[in-house]
């Protein structure tokens, strides 16, 4: 292992996304709003349940929890990669740097989707036990969920990171995305990273496919439920409920599916680049938007906090 590597002194640095200062600047200021937008939204959610006791609920208690999470997420990501963006020269990051940002990359996105199942299974005893939900999804239970989904994804975060970083790296610094990504910054050590893959790969199924098939089961039964609710205002109300869910889990699912799920010798930078924009930029603007259209209880808290605010 080189010297360099255990001393801490490696420097990494983002591949740009162009050549040309043009196209950088118009990438940063996309970029600036979109990450402006998603806090803006995200943080909007949270005051919103926070400040409306009608949202007192185990489902707006979790997604009051996915808003906050969705603000690190971004924040973990948004911050370095505009400083790299908008920098003319090429912004370095350091061994520990890299590190740190890969952990809680990985600790905030794992934590995400692992609560996403947790919603799923909220809806499921809301539909299809609705005489039992309040005895079922106690407080204490809700409390319990959340904090597991944070613990399970500190330790998938914390036992990948640390086994990534004792990998020793070549003398190629660049990495082929704009932030600490596992794929890209595993393709720069020169030694046999098979383990590392295997990990990635038993990681990725814990946190991607596991809790998607207790998602899909969870909705089979939601929608069998549906089905036999009679009158159509009732299936309606139903269904509204789990949509914007349902489109979340898609979003986030769908494209943590295209990068870790796939064989590593298959991975694509350029991919791997277009794909990384959609789950770090795009997703977290998205999932406050849908939520926010698509659930009606929020829409009118919203109204609600708009006017006392207004009339304050």
């Amino acid at each position: 292992m080189e010297s360099a590597n255990q001393t801490g002194m490696i420097h990494f640095h983002f591949r740009p996304f162009s050549k040309l200062p043009e196209v950088q600047m118009l990438i940063f200021v996309a970029f600036l709003i979109m990450y402006l937008v998603s806090i803006s939204g995200n943080v909007s959610i949270s005051l919103i349940i926070w400040i409306n006791r009608s949202l007192h609920t185990p489902m707006y208690f979790f997604l009051a929890n996915l808003a906050v999470l969705e603000i690190f997420y971004s924040s973990t990501i948004a911050p370095l990669t505009l400083a790299s963006v908008l920098s003319m020269e090429r912004a370095l990051i350091s061994l520990p740097g890299c590190g740190t940002q890969m952990f809680f990359f990985i600790f905030l996105g794992s934590t995400d989707c692992i609560l996403l199942a947790v919603m799923a299974y909220d809806r499921f005893v809301a539909i299809c036990h609705p005489l039992h939900y309040t005895l079922m999804m106690s407080w204490r239970l809700c409390v319990q969920l959340a904090l597991g989904s944070l613990v399970l994804g500190f330790i998938l975060a914390m036992q990948l990171t640390v086994l990534i970083f004792q990998l020793p790296f070549c003398s190629s610094k660049e990495i082929s995305l704009f932030y600490c990504d596992i794929l890209p910054v595993m393709r720069l050590a020169c030694a046999d990273t098979w383990v590392h893959e295997v990990t990635l790969f038993v990681v990725s199924v814990t946190v991607l496919t596991i809790p998607f098939l207790l998602i899909t089961l969870s909705y089979v039964f939601i929608v069998a439920t549906i089905l036999k609710i009679r009158s159509a205002e009732g299936r309606h109300k139903a269904f509204s409920t789990c949509s914007s869910h349902l489109t979340v889990v898609l979003l986030q699912y769908g494209c943590g599916s295209l990068i870790y799920l796939c064989p590593s010798s298959s991975y694509s930078p350029e991919r791997g680049q277009v794909v990384s924009v959609v789950y770090t930029f795009i997703t977290p603007v998205l999932n406050p938007l849908i939520y926010s259209m698509r659930n009606r209880e929020l829409k009118d808290a919203l109204k609600r906090t708009m006017i006392r605010f207004l009339l304050s």
